[in-house]
């Protein structure tokens, strides 16, 4: 494709933030909006300097001003009005995250010329290093992805998104600027803290750290770590998203690595490193790498023969329920005078106990809204400090060293867990009205329901309440078993945490493609897998309380198209904002945070969820424009 030739676009600074946003229902795929959104109503490729219609020398429906009656409302309230034209069209490009192209998070992993894009030269999104796009790679010229966003390849998709020539130069500008954005939007006076965020603003990368975050100074794990996460489902072997899973697939709950240039390659000897690394008591050993190198590897720095090591893992036994095998069990031990690791909540050797367990240790840890923890032992009281990872006694002043490790699990302990996998026995509080020879564990079945029956009557009934027009050609009930015990669990640990009072709980749209229905009736919603319906209120799963708000999101396949109907948790609530990745803290809390974001807290219509755990997709409702037909039954 040739290249035309860009006319300068001055980039605004990085520090300018703004709220402001273009409404989706304005331009979206059946725009209408009432006009009190709040956001602005504009033609997105007159932001791009593409509209079709400018160029034919006609109006176009969607607007082309920043000074319409509506619009100017809209500049007026986030104190916007005095930039110009231009700068309006910088500052929403480098703060509405719905205006860029994606970067392939898939061509971000893996090796090979597309990393683990399985769509390759198809893939509708960016193949380019996200962390140079965030001026954070710090490879440079030696970096196995592409640093250059405006190759042929990158070219041809920013112009199919609408991009004008005049845009593309400032474009790695603008992504550095709105990530730069995003992490601010998360400093206390804006937003939720994240440790991830402020680590990755120094630009280093959790997969570049020298140092384990298990025996120095862990801080609350991150987003990227969860990218480092092996996946559970694909241990139990029922990952539905395969080569689309953003966790790691390994056949282990653990992956011992060392770098090799710029890829990490495997150990051999995975369990003996494992085992030696679950004794406290060891912070180095021996081993063989590749062509018979033989080296120290150093649990302390993580380092091997000179180079990076890493341990990947399960996730924490503690942000799963009871039931989830094969997630990381980690202990927390103290050095006694003479040397000896000793599990905290164990008898120590004047026989006193401490009077917090390695589980509330965990928990702290991963909650990591308190930098220190005061625990008693016998007489003394200490105070445990997560960053400096030492204990330290109060009356004494004397300082213990601690450290933070997994329980041993070898490769036959792992095939016999998932042969004795708990979920395999007859499920337990599951709702009555279920079909109960229809209950796969793994898995999920589709109930197809009685069109006289009670229950889709019900569904029929809230479907049809803002979608009159629409006909409904089948409604199927899900029963995933493991799921609804997750949904359940995770109900309770919502009213723990809220007193003892019930979760506000409400059945709720999503609209989505038909290519999306097996993973998450398999293993729930997921925006990084299944992609974003909006950033208005937070980079989240939506759901809307009317199907006609879904239904702008569910896309015609085959003459018809698919809404969920689900149950979340949406608990206690705030306005949403599209710099949030998780709700923000609630005030007089202690480390309590929201639930959910929504649109308007005090009549809210859309509500973004963080956490998939606090949804269940219940019903799949299939529905076209016109009656079914008897060829399609």
């Amino acid at each position: 494709m040739a290249r035309r030739v860009p006319v300068p676009v001055p980039v605004p600074e990085a520090g300018r933030v703004s709220a402001a946003r273009l409404c989706l229902s304005w331009g979206g795929p059946a725009p209408g909006c009432a006009g009190r959104c709040g956001q602005l109503h504009l033609c997105r490729y007159f932001l791009f300097g593409t509209c079709r219609q400018a160029k034919a020398g006609k109006a176009c429906k969607f607007g082309h001003s920043f000074r319409s009656a509506h619009n100017a409302t809209v500049l007026l309230h986030h104190r916007i009005q005095n930039l110009s034209d231009i700068q309006l069209r910088l500052l929403l490009l480098q703060n509405d995250p719905s205006l860029l192209p994606e970067v392939c998070l898939h061509y971000n992993k893996g090796d090979g010329p597309h990393g683990a894009c399985t769509f390759k030269k198809t893939c509708g999104k960016l193949h380019v290093c996200q962390f140079y796009l965030r001026g954070t790679c710090r490879f440079g010229q030696g970096c196995k992805r592409s640093h250059d966003l405006l190759s042929s390849e990158n070219l041809e998709k920013l112009e199919k998104w609408g991009m004008s020539a005049d845009l593309t130069d400032a474009l790695p500008a603008i992504y550095r600027n709105a990530y730069a954005i995003q992490l601010r939007g998360q400093s206390p006076s804006s937003g939720p803290d994240r440790p991830s965020d402020r680590s990755m603003g120094s630009g280093v990368r959790l997969d570049q750290t020298k140092g384990s975050a298990d025996q120095t100074s862990p801080s609350k794990p991150t987003s990227q770590e969860e990218t480092d996460q092996i996946c559970l489902y694909h241990i139990r072997k029922s990952c539905s998203f395969q080569d689309k899973c953003f966790r790691v697939h390994f056949h282990l709950p653990y992956r011992w690595q060392f770098q090799d240039g710029t890829t990490w390659k495997d150990f051999e000897t995975m369990e003996a490193i494992e085992k030696a690394y679950c004794d406290p008591g060891k912070n180095r050993l021996l081993v063989s790498g590749p062509v018979g190198r033989v080296a120290s590897l150093n649990f302390e720095d993580m380092s091997w023969d000179s180079t990076r090591a890493r341990r990947l893992s399960t996730t924490s036994s503690l942000t799963k329920p009871p039931h989830f095998i094969l997630t990381t069990d980690w202990l927390w031990f103290w050095e006694d005078e003479l040397g000896q690791w000793r599990e905290y909540g164990m008898e120590g050797p004047k026989r006193s106990t401490a009077s917090i367990s390695s589980q509330d240790l965990e928990k702290a840890y991963l909650d990591g809204t308190a930098p220190t923890l005061q625990f008693k032992a016998g007489n003394h009281t200490y105070e445990f400090d997560f960053k400096a990872m030492v204990q330290k006694n109060l009356y004494y002043g004397t300082k213990r060293k601690v450290c933070r490790r997994p329980r041993f699990i070898s490769e036959g302990d792992v095939v016999k867990k998932q042969k004795s996998d708990p979920r395999g026995q007859r499920p337990q509080n599951i709702p009555a009205h279920w079909d109960r020879s229809a209950l796969p564990d793994p898995g999920y079945k589709l109930i197809p329901l009685d069109a006289s029956s009670e229950e889709y009557q019900k569904v029929q009934g809230l479907f049809q309440r803002t979608v009159p027009k629409l006909y409904i050609w089948s409604i199927q009930r899900i029963q995933n078993v493991a799921l609804w015990q997750v949904f359940q669990w995770q109900k309770e640990q919502m009213r723990k945490s809220n007193g003892g009072q019930e979760v506000d709980e409400r059945q709720l749209f999503h609209g989505t493609s038909q290519k999306h229905v097996d993973a998450i009736c398999e293993q729930n919603f997921d925006w990084r897998i299944c992609g974003l319906h909006g950033t208005a209120y937070g980079r989240g799963s939506y759901f809307a309380r009317d199907a006609s708000y879904s239904h702008h999101y569910s896309s015609l396949e085959l003459n018809s198209q698919i809404m969920f109907l689900a149950r979340v948790l949406v608990g206690e609530f705030t306005q949403g904002s599209a710099s949030y990745l998780r709700p923000p803290p609630r005030p007089g809390t202690s480390g309590g945070f929201f639930h959910s974001c929504v649109d308007r807290p005090a009549s809210p219509s859309i509500f973004v969820v963080f956490e998939k755990h606090q949804v269940y997709p219940e019903y799949l409702i299939q529905y076209s424009g016109s009656p079914r037909s008897p060829a399609s039954t």
